[in-house]
């Protein structure tokens, strides 16, 4: 009988490792209703526009999603200490967006570094979204 518990809940947690990314726009979207009562949805496009989009860091330096993670988020990149960053896009790294907290951590940490502010939840689900195309 124990084993039979032990086997649903690892079919349980496979289940929701692999639904995570879609409850996490989810969340977003509420969040984004919220913020602004005119938000329509997530967009792909949007996403990869701010992934790409450099912005003048209060350093002088121009600064973009892509400068750490590569232009194609289907690759590796590197963190300016030089450790290595797995893919963003899911298609090729399926862990990417399935635990909320570490999420949170890194859109508060890369936020703050790239943009000098806190994303907002629309950019958060575009960026999201956006990541979920990559093929």
């Amino acid at each position: 009988m124990r084993n039979w518990f032990v086997i649903l809940g690892m079919l349980f947690s496979v289940n929701v490792f692999a639904a995570m990314p879609q409850e996490l726009l989810k969340q977003y979207e509420a969040q984004a209703k919220q913020e602004s009562p005119t938000f329509s949805g997530f967009s792909a496009e949007k996403g990869a526009s701010f992934f790409h989009a450099e912005r003048m860091h209060s350093d002088g330096k121009k600064v973009s999603c892509s400068t750490c993670h590569t232009n194609d988020p289907r690759n590796q990149g590197k963190t300016r200490a030089n450790k290595v960053i797995e893919a963003m896009a899911p298609s090729v790294n399926p862990q990417r967006f399935t635990d909320v907290a570490k999420v949170e951590k890194w859109f508060g940490r890369n936020c703050k570094d790239v943009l000098e502010r806190t994303c907002t939840a629309q950019e958060k689900g575009d960026y999201i979204q956006y990541l979920l195309s990559v093929k």
